[in-house]
């Protein structure tokens, strides 16, 4: 009896290693979101010619909020976590609708504003891409 409690020691020592050599059982799935060279209203995209800085948010917009007109001066990418958003842009006319899993690239230098018309918060992963130190948002006055 004095050597059962000896072999099942040894068989818990050795169970991680025996872990850590199995294959994996399951494979990394890639989907890609999308891939494009221009931003919403057909823009080249242009990166900061300097000091490169990313900041990555998160933004929550409750039901039936309108965000203020703004710009941006960099690049501005986001993802659609959930939710439905409407981006109005006020130099070209155009609205677009963008849903949960759709990618944003926004426009650059173009006034715009975005609503939320649907039931739910809109929630987005928000990326800029910015000189360092500088604010990627302007607000209108």
């Amino acid at each position: 009896m004095k050597s059962l409690p000896f072999a099942l020691g040894l068989m818990l020592a050795a169970s991680p290693l025996y872990a850590d050599t199995q294959p994996a059982t399951s494979k990394v799935v890639v989907k890609p979101v999308m891939s494009a060279t221009t931003t919403s209203s057909g823009q080249p995209i242009v990166l900061p010619q300097k000091d490169a800085q990313v900041i990555v948010s998160t933004y929550e917009i409750p039901r039936g909020a309108v965000l203020p007109k703004h710009k941006h001066p960099f690049p501005r990418y986001a993802y659609v976590q959930a939710g439905t958003i409407a981006v109005t842009n006020l130099d070209t006319g155009k609205t677009q609708t963008f849903k949960t899993g759709d990618f944003i690239l926004e426009a650059v230098d173009q006034w715009h504003f975005g609503a939320n018309k649907g039931k739910a918060p809109v929630k987005l992963l928000v990326i800029d891409m910015v000189e360092k130190g500088a604010v990627n948002t302007v607000l209108q006055k």
